[in-house]
């Protein structure tokens, strides 16, 4: 079977609708027929129940297309990345991050312009609620996470960033006016709650149920961007860990940040699909591989 043929098939499988497959291939109608026809002839067998009001799939023809349909999309896989190759590492590298984060990369995203000039970077917000769709659904090429990343299809690369934590809390609230905190000063205080979609170990990386000594963090009202979490520390409805560049990049009336002098540093990695990263996404991963990861703050901005 030909790969046209084998294109044919497939599209008509997804489709059920010769004028739609037709439509969808750049074909004639009667193009498509004559290759369902001679595959089927080939076979022996019917690939396809025609009647005047619906196509469907024989048993037969749903194997066939389970069959040949993960070898059709590793093809397809095949050329698109040969043919990038052959460009060379051109186009717009996709940055996932969040909020003023990306700043801090300004320096390797400048280098990376300097060793490609034919690529560009776009910085592309997420949010800590839904940290993975975006390479999923391939929104985003990189995503800038902190770590670790333990997701079966993404990889983990290189650190880029690293930095201390804060507490927000209130204006007023008796932790407020110390130099810094504790872990151990979490205890008992109500952390907001990130939702239930997202995995445990990633989360609590960052906003854990317990302090070091196992005492219980209890969960508040639930939260899902960033600056709605400032809102709700200044309403008094909980406090929470941050990353240190809240320092740098914003404010908001009620709020205190407070230094946590024991809190783990933390390491911000670039993440990606393992099975599509485009070679100028490799090629920024590369580069920032033979970079030093920044410290927050080292320049002394």
């Amino acid at each position: 079977m030909e790969l046209r043929d084998i294109e044919i098939f497939l599209t008509l499988a997804e489709e059920l609708h010769f004028g739609r497959a037709a439509e969808r291939l750049h074909v004639s109608q009667a193009r498509v027929s004559q290759a369902i026809k001679a595959q089927e002839r080939r076979i022996g067998a019917a690939l396809f129940e025609r009647t005047s009001r619906a196509v469907t799939l024989t048993a037969l023809g749903e194997q066939l297309r389970d069959d040949l349909s993960a070898g059709y999309d590793a093809i397809q896989k095949g050329v698109v990345k040969a043919r990038e190759a052959a460009r060379g590492v051109t186009g717009t590298v996709r940055l996932g991050v969040m909020g003023a984060v990306g700043h801090e990369l300004r320096d390797l995203i400048a280098l990376f312009h300097d060793r490609f000039p034919g690529c560009e970077v776009t910085l592309r917000e997420i949010h800590f609620s839904d940290p993975f769709t975006g390479l999923r659904s391939g929104e985003v090429d990189l995503a800038l996470l902190w770590r670790p990343v333990r997701e079966p299809d993404l990889a983990e690369g290189p650190v880029v960033l690293t930095e201390g934590r804060v507490l927000a809390t209130w204006t007023g609230h008796e932790l407020a006016d110390r130099p810094s905190v504790s872990m151990e000063d979490f205890a008992g205080r109500v952390f907001f709650d990130p939702g239930p979609h997202l995995p445990a170990y990633w989360i609590q990386s960052m906003i854990p149920e317990r302090t070091p000594r196992g005492r219980d963090i209890p969960r508040g009202s639930r939260v899902t961007t960033f600056h709605e979490v400032l809102t709700r520390v200044a309403a008094r409805e909980f406090v929470t860990p941050l990353n240190e560049h809240v320092l740098r990049y914003y404010t908001h009336p009620g709020v205190v940040f407070v230094p946590v002098h024991d809190a783990p540093v933390t390491e911000w990695a670039l993440v990606w699909r393992r099975d599509g990263l485009p070679p100028r996404g490799r090629a920024f991963v590369e580069l920032a591989a033979k970079t030093r990861p920044r410290r927050f703050g080292e320049d002394g901005e």
